[in-house]
């Protein structure tokens, strides 16, 4: 039997599909102008991130570089792992993350809730010390039998998982008519897959290409 819109079988099949809401008074004094905010925290996990770990676990799936009952071996400052997390506990997955020690304790704890080995690395170094955050992920997963390395800095399947699935939702949702993206940059995942796929379809349909503005606190 078919589910009705909105009711899913399971957490994974409940990643994506959030509403564009409208901010009004953003735009209050600005005539002619909307502005629309997708609110990815309506996602499972609370964020975008569910999106790429999704991907990024299937594609691993696919191309046998996770077997059943593997370790998910990622660098996260929380979000990302939070995504790989959700669909590990899903599919029966354990998960090693390394943070860097500046995090939210919050976030720390969430982690270990769900069944992740969480270790914690100094911030105050250099990505390619030893001891970083990032380092510390691919010694692991090396170490760890039957160890699989996202690296989401890198995977191709970060990008994609907005070519499939958050471009066309906005596409989607805003029927065509989008000018402008606006998105914070870390992997720079979502403003490449999304970017990628709108300027695509606008020039599909003979649509003026949206305008792609990238978001990155300084320092």
């Amino acid at each position: 039997m078919a589910l009705p819109p909105g009711v899913y079988e399971d957490v994974v099949s409940a990643i994506g599909h959030t509403p564009l809401i409208r901010l009004n008074k953003v735009t209050a004094e600005l005539s002619g102008s909307e502005v629309w905010a997708k609110l990815e925290r309506c996602s499972p996990g609370g964020s975008i991130k569910d999106r790429i770990g999704l991907a990024m676990i299937l594609e691993a799936e696919e191309k046998g570089w996770l077997k059943p009952g593997g370790t998910i071996v990622e660098g996260t400052s929380g979000n990302t792992g939070i995504g790989l997390a959700i669909v590990a506990a899903q599919r029966g997955y354990k998960c090693v993350f390394t943070m860097p020690d500046k995090m939210a304790k919050e976030k720390i704890d969430l982690l270990r809730a769900m069944g992740a080995r969480v270790e914690i690395c100094p911030t105050a170094v250099e990505k390619e010390d030893p001891r970083s955050y990032y380092m510390v992920a691919e010694r692991l997963s090396k170490e760890i039998e039957g160890a699989w390395y996202p690296d989401q800095y890198s995977n191709q399947s970060n990008p994609q998982a907005h070519i499939h699935s958050t471009g066309p939702e906005l596409w989607q949702q805003t029927q065509g008519e989008i000018t402008h993206f606006v998105a914070t940059m870390g992997t720079g995942g979502t403003i490449t897959g999304c970017g990628k796929y709108l300027k695509s379809q606008a020039e599909e349909h003979g649509k003026d290409a949206p305008q792609i503005v990238g978001v990155d606190a300084e320092g």
